[in-house]
């Protein structure tokens, strides 16, 4: 195996890129089939973004919106954003382990693959947080 040249490593970035695209495509997929009842405020290559439009007061403060989730390129993984997790411990409790494996920070989960295990314990935990909106009155 050679060493690694500046030719050979612009060479990996489309790769990267369509990986990340196609990764996102897929979360954006999963995460609107709940628009509506959610409202999906930034639209766009690369950046999907959910809220509830519902008005509602919510640690202390009247809230027109509240922020459910996204899906978001970033440099080297999709950013999918579930803030149900943060929100409510027992739904943190509730992820699979693998993708549990993928969390970074609080509400964060870097995805770089998708296999059909991990899309569906996305699609799990995506279903969760709108049950937890549901019981927290946010939808």
């Amino acid at each position: 195996m050679g060493k690694l040249t500046p030719e050979s490593k612009r060479r990996s970035v489309p790769k990267l890129q369509d990986q990340r695209l196609e990764i996102f495509k897929q979360l954006k997929e999963i995460l609107s089939k709940y628009s509506p009842p959610l409202t999906a405020v930034s639209d766009f290559e690369g950046r999907y973004e959910l809220v509830s439009k519902k008005p509602n007061e919510f640690m202390g403060r009247k809230r027109s919106e509240i922020y459910f989730g996204a899906a978001i390129i970033q440099s080297n993984y999709v950013g999918l954003y579930l803030m149900h997790v943060y929100i409510s411990a027992d739904y943190l409790k509730k992820i699979s382990p693998d993708l549990m494996k993928t969390l970074k920070g609080k509400s964060c989960f870097h995805i770089k693959a998708l296999d059909e295990n991990l899309i569906k314990q996305i699609k799990t935990a995506v279903k969760d947080g709108m049950e937890c909106y549901k019981k927290l009155n946010f939808i």
